[in-house]
């Protein structure tokens, strides 16, 4: 049960979160760079794509690429289930989807409710992981959505017709950076 639904008040800043779940792991993003949560749908395979790429969706009328959180945190793939859900993220004029196990819920945490990150982390985790939110029993681990899209290469998702081309050193170094 949140503290709001136990009747507490939060004090100081709140964060909103989507809370979800990729594998045994409950994560969230900023609230405020998500569009719409939906079900799962068929998927445009790609080819020539990282393997985190699923492809494409056409979502009322616009085609926005698809990644698998799944394949991007280095778990096996599952089959979709009636609980997978793509969450529709937008940074900087760019709308990917993000395929996850499952939605949960709205949280509103205090920042008092954060802490950084483990040291633990490996370079590239520690990019796009910036806190670990306590609610109650469990832990949501935050990630920052441009972060995470420029580890998964930004460019080559803002732009899937390009996906061909070989990058240059320049762009190639933004998508390591």
């Amino acid at each position: 049960m949140s503290e709001r639904a136990r009747g507490e008040a939060i004090v100081g800043e709140v964060k909103q979160l989507i809370s979800f779940a990729v594998g045994e792991e409950v994560y969230g993003f900023e609230l405020q760079h998500v569009k719409e949560v939906i079900r799962m749908r068929e998927i445009t395979w790609l080819p020539e794509t990282p393997s985190y790429v699923q492809g494409i969706i056409n979502l009322r009328g616009q085609v926005i690429p698809v990644i698998d959180l799944r394949e991007k945190f280095g778990l096996p793939s599952t089959e979709a289930t009636a609980e997978t859900r793509v969450i529709v993220v937008e940074v900087e004029e760019s709308v990917v989807g993000m395929v996850v196990d499952s939605a949960d819920e709205v949280v509103r945490l205090p920042e008092s409710q954060f802490e950084p990150p483990p040291t633990v982390l490996s370079k590239e985790s520690q990019s796009y992981i910036t806190a670990v939110g306590k609610q109650e029993d469990r832990l949501i681990t935050l990630l920052d959505v441009k972060r995470l899209l420029k580890s998964v290469g930004m460019q080559t998702l803002k732009h899937p017709e390009d996906h061909r081309k070989e990058p240059s050193v320049q762009e190639a170094a933004q998508v390591v950076a």
